[in-house]
């Protein structure tokens, strides 16, 4: 796999005025960033709606916990094949034509989700979801940015959370309203997308369509130079973050039901609510108070949160992992959001999709591996010992990670560079 760290594309090739050059009538910078933002929120949306519906799988279908992790993991796995493959095509093709071959694609996964009866036939969902979302995923982010230079790094910390949050508790609230409870939840996720695709039409391009996208398919990881330092030392961070994303969207509603005894979708989705919709409230905390405090209260609200879940899990006690979830979700949101704050702004606009697909890369590795590792850990020596593993692991690297962002970001601002430090309000 070639990696081309800090690769630049030609002069000329950045953002352009929206154009009306076909004669139809394109929305506004504020009409585009409000469809972009829709479509992140309802492809976050369909990744966390069927994990109240795991358990469901589970037992009706007799599936063992490390099959459920594996059906879990094949979606980030493809997903950050696609990122390193088609991470970089939306600064060839444009945006909106490579979200909109997406969406798409979006739909058929959506399809096969309501006709799935076997593991193959959901893993198979899994991976054409996964397939959608990563070649979505840099094209809608780095749209954003190109839209809202200032905003679009926040937008994009926050849409994930609010996504998951919201397609984790629709589902679970949607399963108990219904007794087919998979065709619905995928029924109301493809008629949002049918409505965003037709939306799409109307949203003007923001980079120029240029030469070079097949040659831009070539696996790499493009992170700038002046970004790898911050990204080497936050990577941590981001491993605990997801892990912990990760472990929730698939065993988290098995850890709730047993610590519970309540069966209910719905428990599941109020699970995943407490982790991501804290998060999501928490980014909004802390936009304007200083990145230095956000990045480290994130971190060791991570750490307790984490801590607070291993107890409960040894303890029995199921309000204290609903509590443990919500401190977690604090740092869930914070910490992706510190980072993107840090390393999107470094980055040229014929960079931002290049370095925002090595970023995401990691998280959905972090997102994919652990989750299998616990799984196979639940399988064979339960699952309160994979949460005792994972949790006290997550903890160990999201200190790591603190000590070294601190550390990288107090060398920056002695060196005589300019660029976003750590207490000047672009930085975590």
């Amino acid at each position: 796999m070639g990696v081309a760290m800090g690769q630049r594309a030609p002069r000329g090739a950045g953002p352009q005025a929206p154009s009306c050059r076909t004669g139809r009538r394109l929305l506004g910078h504020r009409g585009a960033l409000a469809v972009y933002a829709l479509i992140a929120v309802a492809f976050m949306a369909s990744s966390s709606a069927p994990t109240p519906l795991y358990a469901e799988y589970q037992e009706t279908l007799g599936l063992s916990p490390v099959v459920m992790t594996l059906v879990f993991a094949t979606y980030p796995v493809i997903l950050m094949l696609a990122l390193l493959t088609t991470g970089s095509l939306s600064d060839f093709l444009g945006r909106r034509t490579v979200v909109a071959g997406a969406i798409a694609m979006q739909l058929v996964a959506l399809v096969v989700f309501m006709v799935a009866d076997s593991a193959p036939t959901l893993i198979v969902a899994r991976a054409l979801q996964g397939a959608a979302t990563g070649i979505a995923t840099t094209a809608y982010a780095s749209a954003l940015v190109d839209l809202h230079p200032a905003r679009g790094p926040m937008i994009n910390g926050l849409v994930p959370l609010v996504g998951m949050a919201i397609g984790g508790l629709g589902s679970g609230l949607i399963s108990t309203a219904t007794s087919a409870p998979a065709i619905a939840v995928f029924t109301c996720l493809l008629v949002m997308f049918c409505l965003l695709l037709a939306a799409l039409v109307s949203v003007p391009e923001t980079v120029t369509r240029r030469p070079g996208a097949l040659t831009s398919l070539a696996p790499r990881i493009s992170i700038p130079a002046s970004a790898r330092p911050m990204v080497q030392a936050t990577a941590p961070v981001l491993v605990a973050v997801w892990a912990v994303g990760g472990f929730v969207l698939s065993l988290g509603p098995n850890l709730a039901r047993d610590l519970t005894g309540d069966s209910s979708p719905l428990l599941g989705g109020w699970f995943v609510f407490a982790l991501t919709g804290t998060g999501a409230v928490a980014v909004l905390l802390v936009m304007r108070l200083s990145p230095n405090f956000a990045f480290i209260s994130g971190t060791l609200a991570l750490a307790v949160g984490l801590g607070l879940i291993i107890t409960a899990t040894l303890t029995h006690a199921a309000w204290l992992v609903f509590l443990g979830a919500s401190v977690a979700g604090y740092g869930f949101g914070v910490g992706f959001q510190g980072v993107l704050r840090t390393v999107v702004p470094i980055a040229a606009p014929v960079e931002r999709a290049g370095l925002l697909s090595g970023v995401y890369i990691i998280c959905y590795l972090s997102n994919a591996l652990p989750s299998l590792g616990a799984g196979i850990v639940a399988t064979t020596m339960g699952l309160h010992a994979s949460v005792a593993v994972l949790g006290s692991t997550a903890i160990a690297l999201a200190l790591i990670g603190l000590i070294a962002t601190l550390r990288t970001a107090a060398a920056r601002q002695r060196a005589p560079v300019s660029g976003p430090e750590l207490s000047s309000g672009t930085a975590p």
